[in-house]
């Protein structure tokens, strides 16, 4: 069912609002296409009423590894606590998994989870730097504590916010639901003009 669910609940979600352009990762890709399936169908049997959506995937370089090197996904418990408190975030960074190379030997930047979350925080000048860092060899514990540093930095702000938001949870629900109503209003026309293209009626 979760193989045949999930890709119509997506389709559902894109096509309500006629999306043209849906950011996605690479294996979400097969979904736009099962989704632009669909209306394509539609379309054919009913009528022009949907956009056919394109998926928009960022750089490739732009999929983080997670503690140990795979995928970062909450199902591998192998996640960076961004939000957490400062404590957790540096113990987080602490795990990530490296080589046996000793400080003084030359590290390869592009075979190393801890450059490439740095550079996925840190400014061009900055990754060029940590790049010739490892080339020089600099120890792990010491490109753990920059990584800790840069990324702590950028979220200490972000950080504040989300425990605010955490801290009212019924500010965060009202939120919620307003977004829903706004949803909901521009879904509903573009559902009664389906359910007459395709001849359903109310009978209330």
């Amino acid at each position: 069912m979760g193989l045949f669910c999930y890709p119509v609940l997506m389709a559902a979600d894109i096509l309500a609002f006629n999306a043209h352009k849906v950011p996605v990762g690479r294996d979400q890709i097969q979904h736009i296409e099962m989704a632009r399936d669909i209306a394509g169908r539609f379309n054919h049997l009913f009528g022009e009423h949907f956009v056919l959506p394109e998926a928009v995937v960022g750089e490739e370089g732009s999929i983080l590894k997670g503690l140990d090197g795979r995928k970062m996904s909450k199902s591998y418990n192998n996640t960076i606590p961004l939000f957490d408190t400062e404590k957790k975030l540096q113990k987080g960074i602490n795990k990530i998994k490296t080589n046996l190379l000793e400080p003084g030997e030359a590290k390869d930047p592009d075979d190393s989870t801890v450059f490439d979350i740095y550079k996925a925080f840190a400014t061009p000048e900055q990754t060029a730097q940590m790049r010739q860092n490892f080339a020089d060899g600099i120890a792990w514990g010491e490109a753990k504590k920059e990584l800790f540093a840069l990324v702590n930095g950028q979220l200490s702000e972000p950080r504040e916010k989300y425990l605010e938001l955490m801290a009212n949870p019924a500010h965060v629900e009202d939120i919620l639901q307003a977004g829903a109503e706004k949803a909901r209003a521009r879904a509903r026309s573009m559902i009664s003009d389906l359910r007459s293209a395709v001849g359903l009626v109310n009978f209330k």
